[in-house]
């Protein structure tokens, strides 16, 4: 009980107060005849007090209140005709649109609903029974204009409240696919860089391992090898990482694109992987996100490469054409060592993770195993209309 009372608003008060002053000016200026009417306005003002509290008890005294002895003294004639007080009428009115806004025939308990229909027509069939016979449709309107408001504006604000409700279930759930697509792509960043440098360590590692193991002396070049892929990968995990907190590249670390190309290739070699380049075409500037996405393609194939397929020669292609950039990295490795790539085998994270690079610019990438040999990774991303002529 105490939360419904919670549900009484200063409006209520006010609007009370203004009903209580316009029913004493009433009696005072009209001076109806009746000793019953300080009774009666003082409950109805208590009534609108509480209206949204208990909302189908306001239309009680209006339902038996014709029928009882503080009506009676105001029958009139033989006709029988009540001559009601007109803060009546408003009391009778607020209550009725009180009752069709609080308690709507489209939701709540049907019980509710059949006691506030129920309540209506009482109204309504009091009021048309006492009313001026030369006016029926009034005795009609009274009643039923307020609950009719009511319950368009009940309609209504349920209607608003369930769009922003949906609304904010769709602001939801884009919030939760953008923090989702962003989670993916740091992970494929992470993957494509963490998984070649290490790859390349490991690989040299192994290299000094078997030399010290055959008593056979170390190049220092490939120690330092070694150092370099350990500090390119701390830079690219530092500068991933920063972008994941909002803070911004590192100006220190110039971004990774096909200008660093030879770069990669460098450390593919000192790895120990025979590796060519063959360019076509006249360089174009690549947009910022496609130029990122065409190294980390060509890093991860070069990667799986080094992982699945050496001892391999393996040959970069990059190319630009009317239609796009084209990518391409094959090698003639042995058929059995090489990952599968067909639709819906998987292929592993790498592999996922270069189509979702080339789907997210309308492009496409096929890998699979070649006729002759070997395995090839080929990939064209698309530019914008003009960059190459």
């Amino acid at each position: 009980m105490r939360e419904r009372l919670g549900l009484v608003r200063p409006i209520d008060v006010a609007v009370a107060a203004g009903f209580a002053a316009f029913g004493l000016a009433e009696e005072f200026l009209i001076r109806m005849p009746g000793a019953w009417w300080p009774y009666l306005l003082a409950l109805f003002s208590a009534l609108i007090v509480v209206r949204r509290v208990i909302p189908l008890i306001g239309m009680v005294p209006h339902v038996i209140g014709p029928m009882n002895a503080f009506y009676t003294e105001a029958w009139v004639g033989p006709e029988k005709t009540v001559n009601f007080r007109l803060w009546q009428m408003v009391a009778m009115m607020i209550a009725a649109y009180t009752v069709g806004r609080h308690v709507p025939p489209l939701g709540g308990d049907r019980r509710w609903r059949g006691l506030a229909g129920a309540a209506l027509v009482l109204v309504t069939a009091v009021m048309y029974l006492s009313a001026d016979p030369t006016d029926p449709m009034a005795a009609l309107f009274f009643p039923a204009a307020p609950y009719s408001l009511g319950v368009a504006l009940a309609v209504q604000a349920r209607r608003t409240a369930e769009a922003a409700a949906e609304r904010a279930a769709i602001r939801e759930r884009l919030a939760r696919e953008a923090v989702m697509e962003e989670r993916v792509r740091i992970a494929r960043e992470l993957h494509d860089m963490v998984a070649h440098s290490v790859t390349v360590m490991v690989i040299q590692a192994g290299a000094v391992r078997r030399r010290l193991a055959a008593g056979m002396p170390v190049d220092a070049e490939l120690l330092t090898s070694i150092e370099e892929s350990g500090r390119d990968a701390v830079g690219e995990l530092r500068r991933t990482l920063g972008l994941l907190r909002g803070e911004g590249s590192d100006a220190s670390q110039p971004p990774v694109g096909l200008d660093r190309l030879d770069e990669l290739i460098g450390q593919v070699r000192d790895a120990g992987l025979d590796v060519s380049v063959r360019r076509e075409g006249e360089p174009v500037t690549v947009p910022p996100a496609v130029d990122l996405s065409a190294y980390r393609i060509v890093q991860e194939a070069l990667t799986n490469v080094l992982k699945h397929a050496r001892p391999a020669r393996a040959e970069v292609e990059v190319a630009f054409r009317p239609d796009g950039l084209h990518l391409a990295v094959t090698n003639d490795g042995p058929p059995a060592a090489v990952p599968t790539a067909g639709p819906g085998t998987g292929g592993g994270q790498g592999l996922i993770g270069m189509r979702e690079r080339a789907a997210l610019f309308g492009g496409d990438l096929t890998a699979a195993p070649r006729a002759e040999g070997g395995f090839a990774v080929r990939c064209r991303l698309p530019l914008p209309a003009g960059a190459i002529r």
